[in-house]
């Protein structure tokens, strides 16, 4: 499908629920003269747990959306689906720029310490060839353990984050690796809204996730693209979810200004 991106369009973002906020962020501080439109399909979530045909459907139709709407880029800003969707539809799109996000084990294996290294994932990312051949290419000299948190991303679509419940099930999912690996990568945007829930469990290990280098490969592409606005412009953020109600956008605010 030919797309003509103009620099006077937005910056499209999507998710699985409300975890692609956490990749927002980066994106808009490293781009703030831009329009950022984020959608959150809460309604569907996780996608994690879903088959990777569905997950293509879903996103598919979310692109779809944010072209006919002027979109200049799309960030997939879910691990699950740039892993299942992020190829076919580059291939569908041309030059739309369409960026994905990753987990972030290389820098977790450039680090000083890097011999074990816990990767928390959905179980489709740790399923899909992606993560193989990531794992495969930067994973030689560790130890790459991946856990599939089911129920985690679940969890954090409900909020309250400091419930006992969220830290009994991350004691569930991760508990048996305290004091045992030298860092974990967060594969999944949600769980960066949990960092400091994470470490109460396993300790003050170092944490990895991918979204300052989506941010970062976002401006590369805008700027080789020439569809960097001008910096005079003020930027803006704007929220959607196909999950209705005054409730659910609190929570996208929420976890827009939260301090994790």
């Amino acid at each position: 499908m030919a797309v003509t991106a103009r620099p006077d369009g937005f910056v499209g973002v999507f998710d699985s629920g409300v975890g692609g906020i956490s990749v927002l962020r980066s994106l808009v501080a490293e781009l703030p003269h831009e329009d950022f439109e984020f959608f959150g399909d809460s309604a569907n979530a996780p996608y994690g747990e879903k088959t990777a045909p569905e997950v293509l459907g879903l996103s598919r139709s979310i692109v779809e959306d944010f072209v006919a709407e002027g979109a200049k880029c799309i960030v997939i800003a879910c691990n699950t689906a740039t892993s299942a969707a992020a190829q076919t539809l580059r291939a569908e799109y041309g030059e739309l720029p369409i960026v994905g996000v990753e987990p972030a084990l290389k820098p977790a294996t450039l680090a000083p310490r890097h011999g074990r290294i816990l990767v928390m994932a959905t179980p489709m990312t740790l399923r899909l060839d992606k993560f193989h051949k990531l794992a495969e290419r930067w994973g030689s000299d560790s130890e790459v353990i991946g856990v599939p948190c089911v129920g985690l991303a679940s969890r954090i679509e409900q909020g309250n984050l400091e419930a006992d419940d969220l830290y009994e099930l991350l004691e569930d999912l991760v508990g048996e690796y305290r004091g045992t690996v030298d860092s974990v990568v967060l594969g999944c945007t949600h769980y960066p809204f949990v960092r400091r829930q994470i470490k109460r469990v396993l300790g003050d290990v170092q944490l990895f996730d991918g979204a300052e280098g989506t941010a970062r490969r976002t401006r590369s592409l805008l700027e080789a693209g020439g569809l960097l606005r001008d910096e005079s412009h003020e930027g803006t953020v704007s929220f959607r979810s196909s999950k209705q109600g005054a409730e659910e956008m609190r929570l996208y605010h929420d976890l827009y200004e939260l301090d994790f």
